[in-house]
């Protein structure tokens, strides 16, 4: 464990610039701890990982980064160096998720990164920092969207849960996390040739997007009694008229697109909530509140089966593409200290 005064004065990062013209520049390069954003706590960053988001930032797409130049990054997972707040020591294993990570901060995908206090999470006990970000904001929404179901009344005696976009990180995660909270889980997928994949992760039906039809009338037949949605647009406007009544839809994507074209029929004669999930900006109590389940009793029994691939700095653009292509599938670890990060 390196103390404060080895801190290099230089050190790798992966940053996005923007240049004339709306283009964007990012890559590996060197920069050093005055570069990075104010804040509190300094850490050493063991791992991070890949998500949608962290791939439209790094691709210059979906305007997610509000400043320039900004390390990537939305996860990061590692030990703290220094901090100027007494809840924080030198060697504290701690987690950040969020919190306007490549957004308006820099991000985890550098070997050192510099948090405000408020935004980082003590390493809760049943998990690895590799652990952690194989979950990542992936597994935190996950089963930020399973907390807030239950919030508003959902129990696995209602019926079975269905899971969109299921061979994604989000997916997989919320399949696991409900299948660990005793839910029965139906996946849907436009990746069919992953059907085992996905019935090993506790699914106990595998239906493929390309055959689905939704019907044309404001209330279906009534199949499932929540779901969880990553994928927005049609399919989430479908889910509203075949889910059961005083079931739960959480939104937490937009992969098919952001779009909702429904009627208030399903909420008001069926009393269907359609909730929403932010993992960037939920408040710290909350943040607390879903790693400790995530540790405990709702901690994935797959971990590794959904942690398909390791990339180091250099291998984030490739992934990026890869992501944004719909090739991705399962979860992918950023390996920045792999020796710190068991």
């Amino acid at each position: 464990m390196q103390t404060p005064m080895s801190i290099p004065t230089t050190f790798n990062a992966f940053r996005i610039h923007s240049e004339r013209h709306g283009h964007h520049r990012a890559g590996v390069e060197s920069v050093s701890l005055d570069d990075l954003s104010p804040g509190e706590v300094v850490v050493k960053v063991a791992c991070s990982s890949v998500n949608y988001k962290d791939a439209l930032a790094g691709t210059g797409r979906g305007g997610v980064v509000r400043r320039f130049p900004l390390v990537g990054g939305l996860d990061l997972a590692g030990y703290v160096v220094s901090s100027t707040d007494p809840a924080f020591k030198e060697g504290d294993a701690v987690l950040c998720t969020g919190c306007g990570l490549t957004e308006d901060r820099d991000g985890g995908y550098a070997e050192y990164a510099r948090l405000e206090a408020k935004s980082v999470i003590p390493l809760p006990a049943g998990l690895s920092l590799r652990e952690a970000m194989i979950l990542g904001t992936a597994g935190f929404t996950a089963a930020l969207a399973l907390l807030r179901m239950e919030a508003n009344g959902q129990r696995p005696e209602m019926g079975p849960v269905v899971v969109t976009g299921a061979t994604g990180g989000v997916g997989m995660l919320s399949i696991d996390v409900l299948s660990r909270a005793g839910y029965e889980v139906h996946a849907i997928t436009g990746k069919f040739d992953r059907l085992d994949e996905l019935l090993a992760l506790g699914a106990t039906q595998v239906i493929d997007r390309h055959g689905l039809y939704w019907g044309q009338r404001p209330l279906e037949r009534a199949t499932w009694a929540g779901a969880i949605d990553t994928v927005g647009d049609e399919m989430l406007a479908g889910l509203t008229r075949h889910v059961k009544t005083w079931g739960n839809i959480v939104s937490c994507g937009l992969a098919g697109g952001t779009a909702l074209a429904t009627t208030v029929i399903p909420f008001i004669l069926r009393a269907v909530s359609l909730l929403g999930v932010s993992a960037s900006n939920a408040p710290r109590p909350l943040r607390e509140q879903v790693w400790q389940r995530l540790a405990g009793p709702w901690k994935p029994a797959n971990i590794e089966r959904i942690h398909t691939r390791s990339v180091g700095l250099d291998g984030l653009a490739a992934t990026f593409s890869a992501m944004l292509a719909g090739a991705a599938f399962g979860r992918t670890l950023v390996e920045i200290d792999p020796t710190a990060a068991n």
